[in-house]
């Protein structure tokens, strides 16, 4: 990773450069060509470099726009290079409105804390364990002074957080700031000062709070990280960013057939949008199937299907992808159950309701008569209208679009 004997730059780091700033996004295209002349001279010195990015653990799983980010990390491994993650269990107990019009509700450090123990396994997922290093940003934040914090606050201007234009948004329409909202960019800076990092990535609202870090390392004496930012992706509704509370998210550790089935469920407009971002495929295949999509060699429902394999196969593997695939057709496209699902065993005079509640297809008694009302209740193909009707004999119980169960009669 040096330049060769005639002083020319090794053509491996260019190939190198262009890998992991696939997909980026600044919103400026100056600051994106310094970053990427910072990594190229950082990758000539020859040294693996040290790269993070950072979690607030408010939900407890992670969907496939925070991996966004992770496979990124992935990368930078396979090239060598030395991996943090940090799980921000000091962070997100204050909480990051980089991307919000209104102040974050409080979230408990006792619910934070559970959330980050999630994080720490999810990652594994994608991450490798033995080569990641997973750190909680509370066992050195919580260690700051009073008088440390007003050393880092004593570095940025009261107007730098002004031009913000969430803020600035906020200020105008009377709406509060919170002066805790500031000192969100200040210990995520100080994050990147406590690993001396090289590297830093994170989504593109949180280009303010990655500057922040630059500035506190030079204030310590150390090399500015780079920064390499990501756009937040949107969700399967193709309007809203990727949300859990929104209902619009593919979980990481969701079951294969879920997975599959919401990729098939997304407009053409938000896959080819997906496309770099989620697929973890090299820069050549990317411009290969985005190419072959526009110049009409490729149906964009074959892509489709090939990217909705690719995201099953990532997280439970390829013969997961494999019978996620077949399901699929068997069942949206010959109009059949798949080939296996879960058995759920029940009582003698078990209704509907008990089926559901016992299956895990609702958490609730008026949860499940919500699913019955919405119809998205079947029983052998037949869609159930009352809740309570027994079940008397063994049949497929059919929730939402994807979701099968088995259901198995016997005595006591």
């Amino acid at each position: 990773m040096s330049s060769g004997r005639d002083g020319q730059l090794d053509p491996a780091i260019n190939d190198q450069v262009e890998e992991l700033f696939l997909g980026s996004d600044f919103g400026d295209e100056d600051l994106q060509a310094a970053m990427r002349q910072e990594l190229t001279e950082r990758l000539a010195m020859g040294r693996p470099l040290s790269v993070y990015a950072g979690y607030d653990p408010t939900k407890p799983d992670l969907h496939i726009g925070h991996a966004i980010t992770l496979r990124k990390l992935r990368r930078f491994q396979q090239y060598g290079h030395r991996v943090t993650v940090i799980v921000g269990t000091f962070t997100a107990v204050i909480g990051d409105t980089s991307d919000k019009k209104d102040q974050r509700a409080a979230v408990a450090r006792e619910t934070v804390h559970a959330a980050g123990k999630t994080y720490a396994e999810q990652v594994a997922r994608i991450l490798d364990p033995e080569l990641t290093s997973i750190q909680f940003n509370h066992t050195w934040l919580d260690k700051l002074g009073a008088a440390d914090i007003v050393e880092l606050a004593s570095q940025f201007t009261v107007q730098q957080f002004q031009i913000r234009a969430n803020y600035r948004e906020r200020l105008a329409t009377g709406k509060p700031v919170g002066l805790h909202e500031f000192l969100y960019a200040l210990f995520q800076g100080y994050d990147a000062v406590h690993l001396h990092t090289d590297v830093q990535i994170g989504a593109t609202e949180q280009l303010f709070n990655i500057m922040a870090g630059r500035r506190l390392q030079r204030f310590f004496g150390q090399q500015p990280c780079i920064a390499i930012t990501f756009p937040v992706l949107v969700g399967t509704d193709g309007v809203e960013r990727m949300s859990k509370s929104k209902g619009n998210y593919i979980g990481i550790a969701e079951e294969p057939a879920e997975q599959y089935g919401k990729v098939m469920s997304v407009s053409d407009e938000t896959m080819m949008k997906w496309i770099p971002l989620v697929a973890d495929w090299d820069r050549e295949e990317v411009l290969a199937v985005v190419g072959a999509v526009s110049s009409g060699s490729l149906h964009a429902m074959d892509l489709k299907k090939r990217l909705a394999r690719r995201v099953v196969e990532l997280y439970h593997g390829p013969e997961a992808a494999d019978a996620a695939a077949d399901d699929f057709e068997r069942i949206h496209q010959r109009r059949q159950v798949p080939a296996e699902m879960p058995t759920v065993e029940l009582l003698p005079s078990a209704s509907v309701i008990d089926a559901l509640l016992r299956s895990g297809a609702a958490s609730s008694r008026s949860a499940a008569r919500r699913l019955v009302e919405g119809r998205g209740v079947t029983l052998d193909e037949r869609v159930v209208s009352d809740g309570e009707e027994t079940i008397v004999d063994d049949s497929v119980l059919r929730v939402g679009k994807r979701r099968f169960y088995r259901l198995s009669t016997r005595d006591d």
